[in-house]
């Protein structure tokens, strides 16, 4: 394999209210992009990066929020799906949960890690962003 030749990424980057309004537009913007991309609706593709958008944009509003400032998502498609949601709380990074059984909530990054190919978060400043890859296999790009 020639190391010069690099597999082409598109990208789609948008800012959000940090409200749980702001996180479903995320999701459904994000449903779209992918959907323009060659990603159809419905698809196991699509579902996968649907449920793991909804779960890191409620996780910035909910757990990253500070007052006045929005959080963003990023789409970057080349040979995997990275999908990455900013805030701008540094002081509240995201661990791997272990709830107890009857816990309702705390499930949310045990989802993204099954569903995710590899996710983590990488410092910012100000805040931080938490990522996930997914492999989408043989995916249209425009």
């Amino acid at each position: 394999m020639n190391p010069h030749i690099t597999t082409p990424t598109v990208e789609f980057a948008r800012r959000f209210s940090s409200t749980r309004r702001g996180a479903r537009l995320a999701r459904i913007l994000a449903l779209g992009q992918l959907d323009a991309w060659g990603v159809p609706h419905d698809s196991e593709g699509s579902d996968t990066a649907a449920l793991i958008v909804a779960e890191l944009a409620a996780n910035a509003v909910l757990h990253g929020r500070v007052p006045g400032r929005d959080f963003e998502l990023r789409l970057v498609l080349g040979t995997v799906l990275r999908i990455e949601v900013t805030d701008t709380r540094a002081d509240r990074l995201p661990a791997r949960p272990e709830p107890a059984g009857e816990d309702e909530g705390g499930r949310g990054l045990l989802l993204v890690e099954a569903l995710a190919k590899a996710w983590g978060v990488d410092g910012r400043a100000p805040g931080k962003t938490v990522w996930a890859e997914v492999d989408l296999g043989a995916t249209a790009r425009s």
